[in-house]
């Protein structure tokens, strides 16, 4: 069976933005039938602060492979033996936090690609190829193809460092996690702070320069998120479920709470008071 393609990746490629579905509490296998609905090209499966568990996680991955979303999981910093296991059952793509140097970047390169690529162990039939993969050897090869390693810029540190992170072979996108970095800067939530747009240059310049993705977290307000992707964020989180439901749900209740009924049963206007029309009295 042929592996399934990564689509975000292979948008990216071709100059499109990739958009991103965030999941932090929906866990049904509706998840990516709705992110494509939706018009999102990938699911962000977050288990560095979102409550999942393992089988969770895995199951969304492989509910996502026929729906042409590709499945990525952020793990916990340092946790290597979660992303390959979430590699093994069905994710195509893995985020790490926190990375700030090139050092830390080549671990996680070369822990989620097989060699000569990288130390990743086989762990037998891979969910990307539907349990039927071909020749171990050329399967490696595609598995190392189509899978995303990204590294997340979320310090001063990790911006200086954008250059060499970047020039690491096997890391994929860098994505900035703007809140965290406005954090460590001292400016904490103020996303279109000067400090950070020169951050998403030098960021995207690295990118540019060695061939990778820009990425783009945090940022949910339109003036921002125009800003950065006009300089070069290809690998957008656009939102998650939590920020959805509750956006349209408040926009939803707003509207009908401001609509009023032009009179209640019981021939009152809704607050009490008389309505216009009074109803007849029956006779007895």
């Amino acid at each position: 069976m042929p592996i399934v393609q990564n689509t975000a990746l292979r948008k990216m490629r071709a100059g499109e933005v990739a958009l991103g579905f965030g999941v932090h509490h929906l866990r049904t296998a509706a998840v990516p039938m709705l992110a494509a609905a939706t018009g999102h090209d990938w699911i962000f499966i977050d288990t560095e602060h979102g409550a999942f568990s393992v089988q969770e996680a895995t199951q969304l991955c492989i509910a996502s492979l026929p729906h042409g979303v590709t499945p990525i999981v952020r793990v916990c910093a340092g946790a290597i033996d979660e992303g390959t296991r979430a590699l093994d059952n069905g994710a195509l793509g893995i985020v790490v936090p926190h990375v700030d140097t090139a050092k830390q970047a080549r671990r996680i390169a070369e822990a989620f690609h097989y060699p000569p690529d990288g130390h990743r162990s086989w762990g037998g039939p891979p969910a990307v190829f539907g349990y039927l993969p071909p020749a171990t050897e050329e399967a490696q090869a595609a598995v190392n193809r189509e899978i995303m390693v990204v590294a997340m810029i979320e310090s001063p540190e990790a911006v200086a460092n954008a250059d060499d992170i970047a020039s690491v072979d096997g890391i994929d996108v860098l994505l900035i996690g703007t809140s965290d970095l406005t954090a460590e800067m001292g400016i904490s939530g103020q996303i279109g702070h000067e400090r950070v747009i020169e951050a998403y240059q030098r960021v995207g310049d690295a990118c540019r320069k060695r061939g990778k993705f820009l990425g783009l977290g945090g940022v949910y307000d339109q003036e921002n998120a125009a800003r950065y992707i006009r300089m070069g964020a290809q690998f957008v989180l656009s939102g998650a479920d939590h920020s959805y439901i509750v956006a349209g749900a408040n926009a939803r209740s707003a509207f009908l709470r401001d609509l009023k009924p032009d009179s209640a049963p019981d021939g009152t206007n809704g607050n009490g008071k008389a309505g216009k029309k009074k109803r007849k009295l029956e006779k007895v």
